[in-house]
């Protein structure tokens, strides 16, 4: 038997570095013990977990139950569950985790059984995870996390062992998710929070045994061989503080302990200490009082304090083993905007800025895409109060609240150590009285897909000025009310609370439902590869609710409705799926493509790769000349603050009240549900037939007949064209451009108001859309994705009878043939080409 390691000894190193102080404890979760669960950003844990902690850190344990894992996203696939791993790692009593999961040697899939070895009482509290040999093909695995008092880490002990005929091979590889930010100090491996505002980060090393494999490297076990080995996972304020508690373990240590301040004795929180250490530079976190404590190796070290918008401060230190190195490190003031943004009446308002560097003053980095305060080159904040710390140089500042007020762009030089004000009025330029701005779907990390946190989607969406948002996370069940009130925000963002049910085909929003806390997924039902299926399971679950809402997200419709199993022949789809739902996305983040005259486009990804995309847009013009009435929705569903962010695609729908801490979302679904909604991406578009059908209605009218059409912009938003669709043709009689039509459109707020005569030959669905050829929306989202958008509104459709008989839909299939699976590129493009179309837009050349 090849023994490669036994680490009992290095268990009693590890506690002997640290007086026992007291016992620490484990314990399984109980409903009555969910208040003892550590919190945190990505805090996972709900009942039947298991809860270690001791004097200074606390974790928990994934227990062994069905579905079981962190998130959604933290592995995908049949065999994505994750029982038995460490869920949460956080300094005791912080609430602050920012670990999704780390894997001890990749353990993923089902585990055998996860117990309470020891509670702590005989001053090591242990929870054992066990994988079988009859259960996973010869290999026994188990996952043994200890901790004792004095420890600010857990160490994890891995043996595995060879019970079967055949050698198993394995790699001595941990996984951890998710960190953009890592690196490696010598042995040690550390990460750091998503967002360094949220100060954590978390390092482990393996520690030595005889005969161990080297990390990353593949290992054999022949019949009857077992290899153990162990690794010591700690968490800090920071990487450094992380990085430097391994350090600890493994060999002698000095500290460096220190205070950040400027001249006047006032902490710079913000600031961060760079430290020279293996690949790259480990940071360091000041607390709220400036101060920081860690351990380093003995060595020399050539330090530097930053801080954004101020000079760093640089310096030599030589650490000794078992020695204290202390600072006093001092910053000048820092160069910055002090805003305050309001709107006429002085309401101090939600809204982002943006700075673009002029001359030689480069743009600004304020920090990572996920976050409100600092994202790349903006800045969204839930009140118009704040400061923006910047290098000091020209800037071209521009600060905008949505699609609704005003803008204020203004060139700013910002001097080295001042402070340059900024005022701004924003006004509510277009007038939308009587409606509210929506948006169906996004995202945090509560969906696992992204790390978003919970206060910068909200903040984001504030600043965007979308007014009703429901909660709609991936696979769980969650309400962002609690966030909403803390920030202050019940007068600016409504809510209510639902999910987006996510699998391998199509995911689907749905609204209202009650989260059941510490359950796995909040008590979210299971995704369904049959939409059918899932629909039937979002609208029964909890109850049938008379006000439930189901969409489909980002549809394929060739899938949904014409070619199911995506063979090439039409087979009707998912028969009935049509009834089971209220709407679909034709308008999903980016894209304006209502005008596109094809079902499909190509599209040229990385590296030049060419694929058929599906234009939804145009197939749901076919459905609704097939009689298939589902109501279109137009969404961001954001992942990200800057780039996949808030704003951009959204809804109108009328309200009774134009203020959201008011919104009724039983009406907003009312609404919803009578095809009221007008898609846009800023342009405020209101249609009316002579009668006063609004869009969604049915109406009896005359073969020709009046449409009121209106579109107001604000100051950073134009159009120069008007295209009313006739049975999802864009007649050319109905296309006003300015080029055309001068006299139609002007140059205020209000850019088109006009009575269009429509003349009808047959029973119709009209559609007005609002577009701006040739133009885009940078001025409102500068470099983020939303910029390329064109400006665009549409509506619901008017359903026009003309003979008396009821409505009837055409069958016109807009002169292509129905969209289904097995699109060449070759084959569209071809096809493209001969109907005079662009292959890369469905337009016109």
């Amino acid at each position: 038997m090849n023994h490669l390691g036994h680490l009992g000894f290095l268990f009693g190193l590890i506690a002997g570095l640290h007086p026992v102080l007291a016992a620490p404890e484990a314990f399984e979760v109980s409903p009555a013990r969910t208040a003892e669960l550590p919190g945190g950003k990505e805090a996972d844990g709900i009942v039947g977990d298991f809860v270690l902690r001791n004097d200074l850190v606390e974790l928990v344990v994934s227990h062994n139950a069905p579905l079981r894992r962190a998130n959604m996203s933290t592995f995908y696939g049949t065999n994505g569950v994750t029982p038995g791993c460490l869920f949460d790692l956080t300094l005791r009593g912080a609430n602050n985790d920012q670990l999704v999961i780390f894997c001890p040697l990749g353990q993923q899939g089902p585990v055998s059984f996860v117990h309470l070895e020891s509670d702590g009482r005989d001053g090591t509290a242990v929870v054992e995870t066990v994988v079988t040999a009859a259960s996973n093909q010869g290999l026994a695995k188990s996952h043994s996390y200890r901790l004792r008092d004095g420890q600010q880490g857990v160490l994890v002990v891995t043996t595995a062992q060879n019970e079967g005929p055949l050698a198993r091979t394995n790699r001595l590889d941990d996984r951890w998710t998710r960190f953009a930010r890592t690196g490696k100090a010598g042995s040690i491996v550390w990460a750091d929070a998503e967002d360094p505002a949220d100060k954590a980060g978390y390092a482990y090393a393996w520690l030595p045994a005889p005969n161990r494999p080297e990390p990353g490297q593949e290992f054999i076990l022949a019949f009857g061989e077992r290899v153990e080995v162990a690794r010591f996972l700690a968490v800090g304020r920071s990487p450094a503080e992380a990085v430097g508690v391994v350090a600890a373990q493994l060999g002698t240590t000095g500290q460096l302990r220190g205070r950040i301040r400027d001249a006047e004795g006032r902490p710079i929180a913000s600031a961060k200490l760079l430290i020279p250490w293996g690949e790259r530079p480990v940071p360091a976190y000041p607390d709220a009082d400036g101060r920081y404590s860690l351990r380093l190796p003995p060595g020399d070290y050539a330090l530097e304090v930053a801080d954004l918008g101020r000079d760093s401060w640089k310096t030599n230190v030589t650490v000794t083993a078992d020695g204290l190195v202390e600072l006093d490190s001092v910053l000048g003031p820092a160069a910055q905007i002090q805003f305050n943004v309001h709107d006429e009446s002085g309401r101090s308002l939600p809204c982002k800025a943006q700075f673009i560097g002029l001359d030689n003053t480069p743009t600004p980095n304020l920090g990572p895409d996920l976050r409100a305060h600092g994202c790349k080159d903006q800045y969204h904040s839930e009140r118009g109060e704040f400061t923006v710390q910047l290098p000091p140089g020209r800037y071209r500042v521009v600060v905008t609240r949505g699609p609704e007020y005003s803008h204020v762009a203004r060139e700013v030089t910002v001097a080295p150590g001042a402070t340059q004000s900024f005022e701004a009025t924003l006004r509510r330029l277009v007038d939308t009285t009587g409606w509210v701005s929506c948006d169906y779907h996004n995202h945090s990390t509560q969906s696992g897909d992204n790390t978003c946190g919970v206060p910068d989607r909200i903040i984001n969406l504030a600043a965007e000025h979308i007014e009703f948002a429901p909660t709609t996370e991936h696979n769980r069940l969650f309400d962002w009310v609690p966030t909403i009130v803390r920030l202050g925000l019940t007068n600016e963002v409504q809510t209510v609370k639902g999910l987006e049910l996510t699998g391998s085909g199509q995911h689907m929003n749905s609204f209202p439902f009650e989260p059941v806390p510490f359950t796995q997924d909040n008590g979210a039902p299971v995704w369904n590869r049959d939409p059918r299926i899932t629909a039937l399971t979002l609208r029964r679950w909890q109850g049938e609710n008379p006000y439930r809402w189901i969409q489909l997200n980002h549809p394929d419709l060739a899938e949904d409705f014409f070619d199911r199993d995506g063979d090439g022949e039409l087979d009707g789809g998912f028969v009935g799926l049509a009834g089971m739902v209220e709407a679909l996305e034709t308008q999903n983040f980016l894209g304006a493509e209502i005008l596109a005259q094809a079902p499909y486009r190509i599209e040229r990804g990385a590296a030049g790769k060419e694929s058929v995309r599906q234009i939804r847009e145009f197939i749901w013009l076919q459905m609704l000349n097939r009689g298939l009435q589902l109501w279109a929705t137009a969404v961001a569903d954001a992942h990200f603050v800057h780039g996949n962010g808030a704003g951009g695609w959204r809804m109108y729908l009328p309200s009774s009240s134009d203020q959201p801490a008011e919104i009724d979302w039983r009406e907003n679904v009312r609404n919803a549900r009578n095809g009221r909604g007008l898609l846009t991406t800023g342009p405020f578009l209101q249609v009316r037939c002579e009668d006063g059908t609004l869009a969604g209605g049915h109406t009896r009218l005359p073969r020709e007949f009046n449409l009121q059409v209106r579109v107001q912009c604000t100051d950073w938003i134009d159009i120069n064209r008007v295209q009313v669709l006739v049975n999802g043709r864009p007649r050319p009689d109905l296309n006003f451009t300015r080029q055309s039509h001068p006299e139609f459109f002007q140059d205020g707020v209000v850019k088109f108001d006009q009575s269009l005569r429509v003349k009808l030959s047959e029973d119709a669905h009209l559609i007005v859309i609002a577009f701006g050829e040739g133009l885009d929306l940078k001025t409102g989202y500068g470099t983020s994705d939303q910029a390329s958008l064109r400006p665009c509104a549409y509506h619901n459709p008017i359903f026009v009878d003309v003979d008396g008989d009821g409505f009837r839909a055409n069958g016109d299939s807009l002169g292509w043939p129905l969209p289904h699976g097995k699109l060449a590129v070759e084959t569209v493009k071809a096809e493209l080409e001969r109907a005079g179309l662009d292959p890369f837009t469905a337009r016109p050349k």
